[in-house]
């Protein structure tokens, strides 16, 4: 399936009803309940494959879960020689070591250690977006797999995976649908596969990051230009429509686009999951309209301890371990501006927390007849710097009604209400090394650019 370009080197941005949406019967869309199932999906259905295998995730992790889905891979391959199979993972994020965790020679190390036991039936491709990773990252979501859609916001480790104990909590969702997953595949073989920005990654040798600067100038132009090809079609009965979406860029970004409108053609009841309470300003501004219109808001986050970036006081501090303060600053901040809403029951702000559990749930409800599902975690970062996708469900028949809810009360059963900003815990009672922070970003106003990156 051809990618379709458009003309005059940017997207066009349609209203939703305009987007291109591929009529799937509801009852060939499944919301798994959580990691574990997750995980025996994917794996069962890597095991089964007979046609392809086209995996898209930040990142593949050295590690149990890691290898797990790895050896499956590589035992598919080696039973069915025919089938084809490709990795997508961000190019900078496989040749580092974990944040906070010291130097290290990264995921690709174990790629390539693989490929020397296994051979090179399984190709691990980096896409670099930008020459530093922390001016953007590669953060497509999707697992085809023969004609089916495993979509999630997680990547592949322990964690997001449930192994050993801890689990980090995401969106799961199965759909079966040809069409869908050829859109998807094409995406990653006919524009990923093919640019010089793309280089295998289980491989000893690996080209410098300085060699392929002006690739990856090349490859960041055709990003702003491409967009998921569907064939659109009328819903019958039973079938919801269904837009990949894709959004790059701070300009004609299609993801971004949707979710505004999204947001603004709320009228009764509108859900938000971002797992870092950082907001960007036009989704802000947004939100903040429609409570003034009394629609009904739901925001869901996870709690600072919650946060992947958590550090508990008993270990050593680093740096990175201030960000779930500032997001939860940010949230007091916001919980404040809008306390009267809050008091009336108009605006919702729930903070999830389960254990020792972390949260990195994203998208939208909106009514009962739109969803957004989508890698994105709706913040600065996210709307400027990285490549994400999305999938907007359009159900004007309500057929997906109940599965939402079932999900939605499931992430709920780990949340509580916050009734008030100051039932937030107050920098004066974080860690004296998070206080000093927190104090001197504030102090040289240093903490909006932090926002605006991380």
């Amino acid at each position: 399936m051809a990618m379709r370009r458009l003309r005059g080197g940017s997207r066009r941005i349609t209203g939703l009803e305009g987007l291109p949406c591929l009529p799937v019967a509801a009852h060939c869309i499944q919301n798994l309940p959580g990691p574990d199932a997750f995980r025996e999906t994917l794996l069962r259905l890597i095991g089964c494959a007979s046609q392809r295998i086209l995996i898209s995730t930040l990142y593949l992790q050295d590690d149990d879960a890691g290898k797990e889905v790895l050896a499956a891979l590589y035992a598919v391959k080696a039973r069915r020689p025919g089938l084809q199979v490709a990795v997508f993972v961000d190019w900078h994020r496989a040749q580092r070591g974990l944040i906070g965790k010291g130097t290290g020679k990264g995921n690709a190390a174990m790629y390539a250690e693989m490929a020397r036991r296994f051979g090179p039936g399984v190709p691990i491709y980096g896409v670099a977006v930008q020459t530093r990773e922390l001016m953007g990252v590669m953060h497509l979501k999707g697992f085809v797999i023969d004609d089916a859609l495993l979509y999630s916001g997680a990547s592949l480790n322990d964690v997001y995976l449930h192994r050993h104990g801890r689990y980090r909590l995401d969106r799961y969702h199965l759909i079966e649908n040809r069409q869908l997953a050829d859109s998807m595949a094409a995406f990653m073989m006919k524009v990923l596969h093919v640019s010089p920005a793309v280089c295998p990654l289980d491989t000893e040798v690996r080209p410098k990051t300085s060699s392929l600067r002006g690739a990856i100038g090349r490859f960041r132009r055709e990003l702003a230009k491409s967009v998921y090809t569907t064939a659109s079609g009328s819903l019958r009965e039973g079938e919801v429509g269904i837009s990949p979406l894709l959004g790059f860029g701070p300009g004609d970004n299609q993801l971004n686009s949707v979710v505004l409108q999204l947001i603004q053609r709320a009228r009764r009841r509108l859900v938000v999951f971002t797992p870092y309470f950082n907001l960007p300003g036009a989704v802000r501004r947004a939100i903040d309209e429609k409570i003034r219109q009394r629609c009904q808001v739901a925001l869901i986050v996870g709690d600072k301890t919650a946060n992947d970036f958590f550090i508990p006081p008993s270990e050593p501090f680093t740096t990175i371990g201030a960000l779930p303060y500032l997001y939860e600053a940010n949230l007091r901040r916001f919980c404040k501006t809008h306390q009267n809403a809050v008091d009336e029951g108009l605006l919702d702000l729930y903070l999830w927390r389960h254990e020792s559990h972390s949260f990195h749930l994203k998208g939208l409800l909106v009514d009962d007849d739109y969803a957004l599902l989508t890698g994105s975690n709706i913040n600065p970062r996210a709307w400027r710097l990285d490549l994400e996708n999305g999938l907007l469900i359009h159900d004007p028949q309500a057929c997906l009604l109940e599965s939402h809810h079932r999900e939605l009360q499931g992430i709920l059963t780990h949340a509580r209400r916050l009734d008030h900003h100051r039932s937030l815990d107050a920098i004066d009672s974080y860690p004296l090394p998070v206080q000093r922070l927190l104090k001197r970003l504030a102090r040289t106003r240093a903490d909006r650019l932090v926002n605006q990156v991380l």
